[in-house]
């Protein structure tokens, strides 16, 4: 019965110490956002903005129609206030900008895709690079959020 109880502490040791190890540095979220809906691209937002208030450090990228939200002339939709407080998904990912530096890229392709010129983009969004992006993706300690 003894020994029983020694190897259950000894696993229960090693378990604490994995935690620990992991728990080191900070938790990684890449939210990757393609969506088109409005409600989509604002829930994206909610749920990184509240990501990074439990302690995450977060970063997006932004494809296709939801990369119009960093658009400097973006549509309505990325910009009107939704219910139930108001928030708009461009204006929640300004505040996560300016607020705790979160970087924001759109991909590689979006402005190649649309003719233009990084100007179009709101201060503070890129160009990701895709092979800086995809080590990202695959990176041991990050999450990644798709939406």
């Amino acid at each position: 019965m003894r020994m029983k109880t020694l190897a259950t502490a000894a696993f229960a040791s090693l378990l604490a110490l994995g935690s620990a190890a992991q728990a080191d540095g900070p938790n990684k979220l890449l939210t990757i956002l393609t969506a088109p809906e409005p409600q989509t691209q604002l829930m994206a937002m909610v749920l990184t903005m509240n990501a990074m208030a439990a302690g995450a450090e977060a970063e997006i990228l932004l494809c296709g129609p939801a990369a119009d939200i960093a658009l400097k002339d973006a549509p309505a939709s990325a910009t009107a206030g939704q219910a139930p407080k108001g928030a708009s998904p461009q204006g929640l990912m300004k505040m996560m900008m300016a607020k705790s530096g979160t970087k924001v890229q759109v991909c590689a392709i979006y402005l190649p895709g649309k003719g233009a010129a990084a100007s179009i983009l709101i201060d503070g969004v890129t160009a990701a690079k895709p092979g800086v992006m995809g080590a990202a993706v695959v990176a041991e300690d990050t999450t990644v959020m798709s939406f």
